[in-house]
C-alpha cells in the first residue's frame, strides 16, 4: 500500500503544472497610415492627436486652387463641345428641311443636290467629331471631380489619432505620413518569449491576461508565434487575441501574460 501512494505522489509530482509569466505591450491590429494623394499645401485639419474620428471623417483639406482653374478649363471645354454639336445639329436639320422643302416645291431640276449631299455629309461628319469632342470633355470633367474628392483626405475607418506630423499650411506629398490612426476595436497584446520557452508556447493556446493599470483580467488566446528569433536577445514575438469588453485599453497599455503548461519533469 505504501509503495501505491508513493508512486502515485510520484506521478502526481511530475504532471505537476506549471506557469510561464512575461510582460507584453498592447497594440493594435488595425492600424492605418494616412498620406494624401496629390501634392498640395494643407488648408484645413479637423482633428488633433488623442481625437476620436468616424468613417469618412475629413481628417484634413489641401488647397484646391490649382484643382478650381483645372475644373473650370474642363467645365468651359464641356461647355463649347456641346455649342458646337448644337451648332452642328441645328445646320443638319436646316439643310435636310431646305432639301425637303425644294422637292415639295418641285425644283428638283434647278437645285444641286450633289453639293447638297457634300455640304450634309461634312457637317455630320463635324457632328460626330463634335460629339467625341464632348465624350472626352465628359471624362476630363469626372476626372477632375474624382482629383477634388481627394483634396478631402477622410478617414477610413473609426479610430483615435495617434501621430499628426502636418500643419496648416504645410506641403505634402505622396508617400509623406500625414497622421496616424489606431482602431480601438481590434486590440492584441504583443509579448516576447525566451528560446528556451518556445515549446511550452502553441497557437490557439488560452491564458491568463492582466492589464495592472486598471485592474482588467481576462482569458486570452494566442493568435500567432512570429516563427524569427530576434538575434540580439533570443526572443521569440507572440500576439495575443482578447475581448475588452466595455473597459478603456488603449495601445502602449502594460500587460501581463500567464501561460500554464504541464511540467513532465
Amino acid at each position: 500500500m505504501k509503495k501505491l501512494l508513493s508512486l502515485l505522489l510520484l506521478v502526481t509530482l511530475s504532471l505537476t503544472a506549471s506557469s510561464l509569466n512575461i510582460t507584453g505591450t498592447v497594440v493594435s491590429d488595425n492600424q492605418k497610415m494616412i498620406g494624401a494623394r496629390y501634392m498640395g499645401y494643407i488648408k484645413h485639419i479637423y482633428f488633433n492627436i488623442g481625437d476620436s474620428v468616424k468613417r469618412e471623417e475629413t481628417l484634413f483639406e489641401l488647397e484646391s486652387a490649382e484643382f478650381d482653374i483645372m475644373k473650370n478649363q474642363a467645365d468651359l471645354a464641356l461647355e463649347q463641345a456641346d455649342i458646337m454639336v448644337d451648332m452642328y445639329r441645328t445646320r443638319l436639320d436646316s439643310i435636310r428641311r431646305e432639301k425637303a422643302l425644294m422637292r415639295v416645291r418641285g425644283q428638283d431640276n434647278s437645285v444641286d443636290w450633289n453639293n447638297m449631299d457634300i455640304t450634309a455629309d461634312n457637317v455630320q461628319a463635324g457632328l460626330a467629331a463634335t460629339r467625341t469632342l464632348v465624350k472626352n470633355a465628359a471624362e476630363k470633367v469626372k476626372q477632375i471631380a474624382t482629383i477634388a474628392n481627394y483634396l478631402e483626405v477622410k478617414a477610413p475607418n473609426d479610430g483615435i489619432i495617434v501621430q499628426k506630423g502636418i500643419r496648416v499650411g504645410d506641403l505634402i506629398v505622396p508617400g509623406m505620413l500625414a497622421m496616424v490612426l489606431v482602431d480601438l476595436d481590434h486590440l492584441e497584446i504583443e509579448g516576447q518569449i525566451s528560446e528556451a520557452d518556445l515549446l511550452r508556447v502553441n497557437k490557439g493556446d488560452f491564458i491568463d491576461v492582466t492589464i495592472p493599470s486598471i485592474h482588467f483580467n481576462t482569458r486570452g488566446r494566442i493568435k500567432s508565434v512570429v516563427p524569427s528569433a530576434n538575434p540580439m536577445t533570443h526572443t521569440f514575438t507572440i500576439r495575443v487575441s482578447f475581448h475588452k469588453g466595455e473597459h478603456k485599453v488603449f495601445p502602449g497599455m502594460y500587460a501581463k501574460l500567464k501561460i500554464e503548461y504541464e511540467n513532465e519533469e
